[in-house]
């Protein structure tokens, strides 16, 4: 369930990004924001998404060819290669077949 709330929230602070005009900053937040979720949650819980495609994106991370950043970056601070994985990409899959699950289990009592 935690994971499904990251989700929705990361969803509200989009709208709100829509909303309020914030300061532009460096990619290195990214990487804050990961390590404060983590130690909220821990690393099971935290997911990464992009919108690459008319966001304002932090300064070094315009596009997808800088993502590799955050993986190193995640390394330097001492995260494990598995819990980099989960971060990720891991995390949000695992979310989506549980949600997938769900619904098909709910298509099934119908």
């Amino acid at each position: 369930m935690a994971a499904a709330a990251v989700i929705v929230l990361a969803t509200l602070l989009k709208i709100l990004l829509i909303l309020v005009e914030l300061p532009h900053v460096s990619w290195e937040r990214i990487i804050d924001h990961i390590d404060h979720a983590v130690k909220l949650v821990g690393a099971d819980h935290v997911g990464l998404g992009s919108d690459f495609d008319g966001a304002d994106m932090p300064e070094g991370m315009e596009d997808c060819s800088k993502l590799p950043k955050i993986t190193e970056a995640l390394l330097r601070k001492g995260y494990s290669e598995g819990d980099i994985r989960k971060i990720l990409g891991e995390n949000t899959l695992r979310v989506m077949e549980q949600a997938e699950r769900v619904s098909r289990e709910l298509q099934a009592q119908k």
